[in-house]
């Protein structure tokens, strides 16, 4: 008999009048509003001129979610284009369903093009983000707490997680208990911000090189607990679609960080702001 055990919350939505309050939404808008506090502190710490990420982080967010709904859609697509699919489904963001590479990726994109206008280079912001971008989806997580959603296999721990009987999926029979996947992507994420802080500080690791660290640490963990989880996932030789994808982009971010070092070296100036000869706009000065 199991006597320890994590429950789930009862109840994800709340009600201001006619209103819904979901609870996966606040915790992505929590997440965002953590990150970009400390990121435009970092960023400001860093050289950045003030005032000029919180213009930056709208076009981050806004291509940021963009990039996470398609790429869930597009790696997920049986809900959406499958037999029983309903396409119209891909609009409910607040079901769920926001891949977190689409959101880098997407987010990465706004933020650069943004930051170009303003003659601004991306690699000292970017390095900015990146510990503050691991709070951000350590928080963001809960919201999959809220519904019941992305849990592991199942387990006998004594933090086994408790899901309602019609969130259960697999045919696994009520009472199951299941690895809390939310859980460990939290705190591994937590962790990785503190390890990126002391890294940068012990080896001086600017000019893009954190956030290449970022990529590296975030897809060890990813790999891991990718390996857990049994909600419905593309197969491509019989892994996730998502642990070959955290492999990928691992290799990738090694390659970067090495190169980005052999650059620096070459060129100490790299990370400076401005773009060189930039003439940069009311907003950046």
């Amino acid at each position: 008999m199991q006597i320890l055990s994590i429950p789930s919350p009862s109840v994800g939505v709340w009600y201001l009048g006619p209103l819904p309050v979901r609870a996966y939404a606040l915790a992505i808008i929590t997440g965002i509003i953590f990150a970009y506090i400390w990121s435009d502190k970092r960023y400001r710490a860093k050289g950045g001129p003030e005032d000029t990420l919180a213009d930056v982080a709208i076009w981050g967010v806004i291509c940021g979610i963009l990039g996470a709904r398609l790429y869930h859609v597009f790696t997920t697509p049986q809900p959406y284009f499958g037999a029983q699919g309903d396409i119209w489904k891909a609009l409910r963001i607040w079901e769920g369903g926001l891949g977190i590479w689409g959101g880098v990726a997407g987010g990465a994109l706004g933020i650069f093009i943004a930051l170009h206008q303003r003659g601004l280079r991306f690699a000292p912001a970017a390095d900015a983000i990146a510990p503050t971008l691991l709070i951000g989806q350590a928080i963001g997580r809960f919201g999959n707490y809220f519904n019941q959603e992305l849990y592991g296999r199942p387990t006998n721990l004594p933090w086994g997680l408790e899901i309602a009987p019609e969130k259960i999926s697999g045919g696994y029979p009520p009472g199951t208990l299941f690895h809390p996947t939310f859980l460990y992507e939290a705190l591994w994420c937590l962790l990785g911000a503190f390890l990126l802080v002391r890294l940068e500080k012990r080896f001086h690791l600017n000019s893009g090189m954190l956030a290449a660290a970022y990529g590296m640490y975030y897809t060890l963990g990813r790999l891991w607990i990718e390996m857990l989880r049994i909600d419905q996932a593309e197969i491509v030789g019989g892994l996730r679609l998502n642990v070959w994808t955290s492999v990928v982009i691992f290799l990738g971010a090694l390659s970067l960080f090495l190169f980005l070092r052999t650059l620096r070296r070459q060129n100490p100036q790299i990370n400076d702001i401005y773009l060189p000869n930039a003439q940069p706009t009311a907003d950046a000065r």
